[in-house]
C-alpha cells in the first residue's frame, strides 16, 4: 500500500494527523483479518522541508539528499506516534534501485519482509533518497511500490493519493478533466496521461 506525501502533509505544510489516525484504524482492522501489509510511504523530503522551513521546489539534488535524511526520522516518528495508539508495531526499510533489481538483494528483501510478518510487524518502505542519485533511483514511489509488490508476491497493490484516479488532464489545472474509471489496455496514450514530474518528494 503506497501513501503519497500529499496525504500526510498539505500544501501549507500542516500534517494531516486526523487522516493518519483514521488510516491507522483501517490498518488495525486489516491486521485483525490476518492480512500482511507493507506500507510504501513518501513524505521524507516534504517533512524535512517543514522542519528546516525550506521550499522543496528550490532544492538541488545534494541538498535534497540531506533534507531526506532529516525528514525520514520525522516521517517514522509521525508513523510511530500515530500507529502506537492502535498498538501497531512498525519497522523501517530503506531501499535503493539496486536492492530491488539485483536478484540476490531482491531475494534478501523478500526474506526480510517475510520475517517481519512472522514477528507481527508492518514494514514502512521508502527509497533511500539520502544516497540515491538521479541516475540510479526510482524517483517515484509509485514505481517503488509496484516493485515491492512484485518482490513480496503481494495479492494486490493499493496506491493512495489525493486524486480519485487517472484523469484525461491534470484535474488541479483543468476543470474539464475527466476521470477515466477503467483501462483495459495500456498503450502510449495511457502512458502519456500517467507521466508527471511531481513524484520526487521522498
Amino acid at each position: 500500500m503506497k501513501i503519497g506525501s500529499s496525504l500526510l502533509i498539505n500544501d501549507k505544510k500542516i500534517i494531516r494527523e486526523k487522516w493518519l489516525l483514521e488510516f491507522a484504524k483501517d490498518i488495525q482492522h486489516l491486521k485483525k483479518l490476518k492480512k500482511n501489509i507493507i506500507l510504501v510511504s513518501s513524505g521524507a523530503i516534504a517533512l524535512g522541508c517543514k522542519k528546516l522551513k525550506l521550499s522543496k521546489k528550490k532544492l538541488k539534488l545534494d541538498k535534497s539528499q540531506a533534507v531526506a535524511s532529516i525528514g525520514q526520522i520525522e516521517l517514522m516518528n509521525l508513523f510511530k506516534k500515530t500507529f502506537n495508539k492502535s498498538k501497531i508495531n512498525l519497522s523501517q526499510i530503506l531501499l535503493t534501485l539496486e536492492d530491488t533489481e539485483k536478484r540476490r538483494r531482491a531475494i534478501n528483501a523478500k526474506r526480510t519482509f517475510e520475517n517481519l510478518f512472522s514477528l507481527g510487524f508492518i514494514p514502512i518502505v521508502n527509497e533511500n533518497d539520502s544516497i540515491a542519485t538521479s541516475e540510479i533511483k526510482y524517483g517515484d514511489n509509485d514505481r517503488l511500490a509496484s516493485r515491492v509488490a512484485q518482490i513480496s508476491s503481494a495479492d494486490c497493490l493499493i496506491l493512495l493519493s489525493d486524486v480519485n484516479g487517472l484523469y484525461s488532464k491534470d484535474p488541479k489545472l483543468d476543470k474539464k478533466a475527466k476521470l477515466i474509471r477503467e483501462i483495459k489496455n495500456i498503450d502510449q496514450n495511457v502512458e502519456k496521461l500517467a507521466t508527471n514530474k511531481t513524484g520526487e518528494f521522498g
